[in-house]
């Protein structure tokens, strides 16, 4: 019916079976960036807020959100990641935070959508520790960086 292949014969959602897979290593990375006044991206590289390092913060949050992709992606296949990084990077010329995300595992299926959420959270963290001093604050450009394995093979985005 589809060319998807979280959809069946009937039209239906379902999980894919990868039972018959290849176990392969495979490895994803992710990005997403918080836009913020300058003040407020001041306050986190001084480690002025008053919640704490909000960089620590989020990096532990992104972390944890990778390993919990499956309770929150209904169709995703709980994965047992050998490698999850969130790099954070302040990039005060463009008044944001870059934050940046590597999922890895040797399985059967691929870790693109863990490698996105652990950089969404991450971003989502950085937003909630600082919105009691700015609200308008904009998270953009989450987005696949480059995926490794499995039978559709490599994937990088032409600019970075």
């Amino acid at each position: 019916m589809s060319g998807f292949t979280h959809i069946n014969a009937q039209g239906d959602a379902h999980m894919v079976d990868v039972t018959e897979k290849s176990v392969t290593e495979r490895e994803a990375r992710a990005e997403a960036t918080i836009v913020m006044a300058p003040d407020t991206l001041a306050m986190i590289m001084e480690g002025r807020h008053h919640k704490g390092d909000v960089f620590a913060t989020a990096r532990i949050a992104g972390i944890m959100a990778a390993k919990k992709t499956s309770d929150l992606i209904p169709l995703c296949h709980p994965l047992m990641l050998t490698k999850v990084e969130v790099d954070l990077v302040a990039e005060p010329e463009l008044n944001r935070v870059r934050i940046q995300s590597v999922c890895k595992l040797a399985g059967q299926t691929g870790v693109e959508m863990e490698a996105l959420t652990a950089a969404s959270v991450a971003a989502l963290t950085i937003y909630d520790m600082c919105k009691a001093v700015q609200k308008d604050m904009v998270i953009e450009g989450v987005r696949l960086l480059e995926k490794r394995g499995g039978k559709s093979g490599h994937f990088k985005i032409d600019q970075q």
